[in-house]
């Protein structure tokens, strides 16, 4: 009798075991082309009418089961369930509201590393580097710590039900918040704030660059080992955005350019003044270009974001433009035969840059067997 309860006490806890393998499993590392299609069916359905002309399918194996209230600069998220039980946070792009692109154009870069007063009750304190000289955008930024507000709690929810495995998905500005509310979900687990044992996965579709170079270095580490991607169409422009002024002051402390002066000094008259002329004339240049962009791009954006969000502070910039690609890319190179399909019209500014195009472009990469079966 004993041995048959132990028996089955034994065959329970295998089972019990095995579905908490299963769980924690469900998401592999690495690009997978049918994950990625599956998401840009839901990235697609981010649309507000029900009307709005979708070409993608729609997902037959995951389900929308909750959508956000307007929050922000216009930001919303909307929650899918896949049938094996994965979570989507699908974060909204741009959209037609004028306070949605102004959120594009605060482009002025803050600490990765700080707090921010969004609002007069809320103060939104970050980490999504280490290194004191990384740096984000301002606008992501704040769309970021509006959503997070309600995320946060989603996922908590969804981990006491025994959902372990999350994708962060974001297309367009989208993904520009995917790569900052990513990192700060990882900093949160860093801090055990978040329980270590959620596996989460990034893809930023069609995302705009999101911070500099020292950023860029922590996220990639991050990310190294498959858990995170940057999805780009090789014609499309708003990757390549915002803007990016790359000075003197933003290479590593040991370089070349450090002790430039002291080293012209000491050439013979007259190539000294020549030297001179020539360090003075690029390294002001870059100087000036930064200050012009902090001024339109900064000061004065932020005070077109103070009156829609009621307590806002504007916050201290950090030094520089020089936005940089972040994260493992994957290069959806268009060709001859795209351009028959998507011709360039300079009239159709974003016409390489909806999910059609990129449905379009990431059929055509090779058909690798899925590294989650799920989505075949």
């Amino acid at each position: 009798m004993h041995a048959t309860k132990f028996c089955l006490t034994l065959l329970c806890l295998t089972i019990f075991f095995q579905a908490s393998i299963g769980q924690n499993n469900l998401l592999r590392p690495g690009f997978d082309k049918q994950e990625y299609l599956e998401l840009l069916k839901i990235t697609a359905r981010q649309g507000d009418s029900p009307w709005t002309k979708i070409n993608t399918p729609a997902s037959e194996k995951c389900k929308l089961v909750y959508r956000s209230a307007t929050m922000g600069l216009d930001n919303r998220w909307d929650l899918w369930m896949a049938n094996n039980g994965i979570a989507i946070i699908s974060i909204r792009g741009t959209t037609l509201n004028t306070i949605s692109w102004v959120e594009n154009f605060y482009a002025a870069m803050v600490p990765a590393t700080g707090s921010i007063r969004i609002s007069n009750t809320d103060t939104f304190s970050y980490q999504l580097a280490k290194n004191p000289r990384a740096a984000v955008h301002t606008g992501w930024l704040i769309g970021t710590a509006f959503l997070s507000k309600d995320i946060l709690p989603k996922i908590d929810s969804l981990y006491k039900k025994g959902c372990k495995n999350m994708i962060i998905l974001g297309h367009s500005q989208g993904g520009g918040i995917a790569y900052l509310l990513s990192t700060h979900i990882a900093s949160l687990q860093d801090q055990k704030l978040i329980p270590a044992d959620i596996q989460f996965k990034t893809y930023c579709s069609a995302a705009p660059k999101p911070g500099n170079l020292f950023f860029a270095y922590e996220y990639e580490r991050r990310m190294m080992n498959g858990w995170g991607f940057n999805i780009v169409n090789s014609a499309d422009w708003v990757p390549e955005t915002p803007l990016s002024v790359q000075a003197l002051s933003d290479f590593n402390q040991t370089n070349p350019f450090t002790n430039a002066k002291p080293l012209i000094s000491k050439q013979p008259f007259p190539k000294n003044i020549a030297f001179k002329y020539v360090y003075n004339q690029l390294n002001n240049a870059s100087k000036k270009v930064n200050r012009r962009y902090e001024k339109y791009l900064g000061r004065t954006v932020a005070g077109i974001v103070s009156k829609s969000l009621p307590g806002f502070e504007a916050p201290n910039y950090a030094e520089g433009f020089n936005y940089v690609r972040v994260g493992p890319t994957i290069v959806l190179l268009a060709n001859e035969t795209y351009y028959q399909s998507f011709p360039d019209n300079p009239e159709k500014i974003f016409v390489h840059h909806f999910i059609e195009p990129y449905w379009y472009l990431a059929n055509q990469l090779p058909n690798l067997p899925s590294a989650n079966p799920i989505w075949n």
